[in-house]
């Protein structure tokens, strides 16, 4: 945009935003890059009465007091001006609503784990390589998070709270519980107060004490849980007749390390549980229990035999 513009060029523009003169028309009398230019802010303008109501308000009360003192005597006078802090505004409007419909996403690393604490006091524990995704805006009245890995949710009472996850849905009111969601492992463990969760298209209810969960696309099995809560909060990760090849993969995400099973049978079926505090200790704990030999190789990579 040309920093002057003629009393002309004010006053045709002016005209155009009126609608008194047509697009066509205006290409004629400027060049086809202003012309972009001009196109650009127009459909910003326009922009601005499609936004909520409920922040035109705020934004008339700021373009009134900015209007009147400046003292502009008429709609040529003003044009000008009027152009060069359309942009402005738009960034303003661009970044409120930016802030509130930002998505909050929070993550862990290998052998990490982190405690967040969402809008309406509810706690969410992430276990290692995990992440949750949620929008803050109006977060009381719609608590829906996304989850990717394993986390503990502290429900406090509320509107509904839903976990979305890939393998399915989890709705509460106000509870504790578990949730490990991975490719081809989902696992549900309620702790307290009722849980509501759907796979699959079916409905399952869950009171304190019970657990649902599919493996490897097999239909979804209820068990029963005797801990008060998981035990990956204590530093311990715990399994009930789970595929040894998601043992290793706890294991992987724990440590940060790299393990090469395909010498074994990883379908063979593991109950146990490994220390998250002392590799050795946890290696030992999987793979000396089931005859399983593993060694370091240069690459750092652990191989098993």
């Amino acid at each position: 945009m040309r920093e002057n513009l003629t009393k002309e060029e004010e006053s045709f523009l002016a005209k155009w935003l009126d609608g008194t003169i047509s697009d066509a028309t205006l290409k004629e009398l400027v060049s086809e890059q202003d012309f972009i230019d001009y196109k650009k802010i127009k459909n910003g303008l326009e922009l601005l009465d499609e936004l909520n109501r409920p922040v035109a308000p705020s934004f008339n009360t700021l373009y009134n007091s900015i209007h009147k003192k400046r003292n502009f005597k008429n709609t040529q006078a003003s044009f000008k001006w009027g152009l060069s802090i359309a942009a402005s505004i738009l960034v303003v409007l661009g970044c409120y609503f930016a802030f509130n419909f930002e998505e909050i996403t929070h993550e862990t690393s290998y052998a990490e784990q982190k405690t967040i604490s969402l809008p309406d006091g509810s706690e969410v524990v992430l276990n290692a390589k995990s992440a949750i995704n949620f929008t803050e805006k109006d977060w009381r009245n719609n608590r829906t998070i996304l989850l990717k890995g394993e986390a503990f949710f502290k429900v406090k009472k509320g509107s509904t709270f839903s976990v979305q996850t890939p393998n399915g849905l989890v709705t509460v009111l106000g509870t504790q519980f578990n949730i490990k969601d991975t490719d081809t492992f989902f696992e549900v463990v309620c702790y307290e107060g009722k849980v509501s969760v759907t796979n699959n298209k079916k409905e399952h209810v869950l009171s304190p004490g019970n657990a649902i969960r599919k493996i490897d696309g097999k239909d979804s099995e209820k068990h029963d849980k005797e801990n008060s809560l998981p035990s990956w909060l204590n530093g311990e990760s715990s399994f009930v007749s789970v595929p040894l090849k998601y043992v290793i993969l706890e294991l992987e995400k724990q440590y940060n390390i790299q393990i090469d099973a395909h010498r074994i049978d990883d379908s063979i079926i593991f109950t146990g549980s490994f220390s998250n505090k002392d590799l050795k200790l946890a290696l030992v704990s999987v793979f000396k229990t089931m005859d399983i030999q593993y060694i370091k190789e240069k690459n750092g990579v652990l191989s098993l035999e």
